[in-house]
């Protein structure tokens, strides 16, 4: 399979242009261009997050205990004494960066159901409320997040399975087939648990119609 700096250099040299794209045909102004960039290569990272010791892993949970640390500061800065809130940030970023992330490896298996179209769908039916919800951010930009981590997990897959293709020696490799699927039928209860992450997702995030009326406007 391809390695760390591939998937993210790849996901950076597509998800770029796309996102200029966008903002030259007036789909995106230039900070949401630049977020669409950024999370279209963040996208290239998830489908490895499976992996135990993969660089991908380490980045993310180090993001999401920034993540809740930040949050604490947000919601108790007002409420609680200055060193409850800096132990409190202090503490919420080591349990997700060592707890959360030891308990999400021994729930997951490298290239299983996290490693599927079904799991980049999920990916972008949390980042949407996420990013409307939690960060403020309008349905528009929210949706425009989602799908370039759509496109940049699925450029992972996809890169997965060319690299298990020898061009050379017109060989294939045993883990041909294992990247680009659907969901992996033999984890049926981690897929039943991405078709819920999928649809609670997309209950709670806005709704979509905002990009249907742009793209209706540009055609």
């Amino acid at each position: 399979m391809a390695n760390f700096n591939t998937h993210v250099t790849v996901a950076a040299l597509i998800s770029a242009p796309l996102a200029a794209s966008a903002f030259t045909a007036g789909l995106a102004d230039m900070n949401e261009a630049m977020l669409y960039a950024v999370a279209g290569t963040f996208g290239g990272l998830l489908p490895d997050i499976d992996a135990d010791e993969s660089i991908a892993i380490r980045i993310v949970f180090r993001l999401f205990g920034a993540l809740v640390a930040g949050l604490v500061f947000v919601f108790w800065m007002n409420t609680l004494p200055l060193w409850e809130v800096l132990a409190s940030a202090v503490v919420g970023y080591l349990v997700v960066r060592f707890v959360v992330r030891w308990v999400f490896e021994q729930l997951t298996v490298h290239r299983g159901a996290l490693h599927s179209v079904l799991a980049n769908l999920a990916f972008t039916a949390c980042a949407v409320p996420l990013a409307h919800h939690l960060f403020g951010l309008d349905a528009k930009t929210a949706w425009g997040i989602g799908g370039f981590i759509f496109i940049g997990a699925t450029i992972h897959l996809i890169l997965d399975e060319m690299y298990s293709i020898e061009l050379s020696g017109m060989r294939v490799k045993r883990s041909f087939g294992t990247a680009l699927k659907l969901t992996d039928w033999n984890e049926p209860l981690a897929s039943v648990v991405l078709v819920l992450g999928c649809v609670a997702g997309y209950l709670f995030s806005p709704n979509p119609e905002v990009w249907f009326s742009a793209i209706t406007r540009l055609l």
